[in-house]
């Protein structure tokens, strides 16, 4: 794995780990936005607890596709509410760290664990 793949790889580990978290513990925030989906705070805890899993899960090369199935999954939950919620921009934004984590499945497609 070269320097830029390196990167864009931590950077996906940090954003689900901070971004799981958030949901995890209740952030309003997440609390609101998710609501466009009609997602309890139950259900979003669990979303989090995906989302947080999947970036522990992308550290180990062994686990690296599981990890990134369970964080693309999040950011697709996520990218719908922000949609949903007429947060167009932040949505585009948000498209970034998605497209690194579906070349992350891409990449790990063919490997063998």
């Amino acid at each position: 794995m070269n320097i830029p793949q390196t990167a864009l790889l931590t950077i996906l580990i940090l954003m689900s780990l901070v971004a799981g978290v958030a949901k995890i513990i209740q952030m309003p925030q997440e609390l609101h936005f998710l609501a466009h989906l009609g997602l309890s705070a139950k259900a979003v805890t669990w979303v989090g607890l995906a989302q947080f899993s999947g970036g522990v899960l992308l550290i180990p090369p062994r686990t690296r596709l599981g990890g990134a199935i369970l964080a693309v999954a999040a950011l697709m939950t996520s990218e719908l509410a922000l949609f949903t919620a007429g947060q167009v921009a932040v949505g585009l934004i948000t498209l970034f760290p998605l497209a690194i984590g579906v070349s992350i499945i891409i990449e790990n497609l063919g490997r063998k664990p």
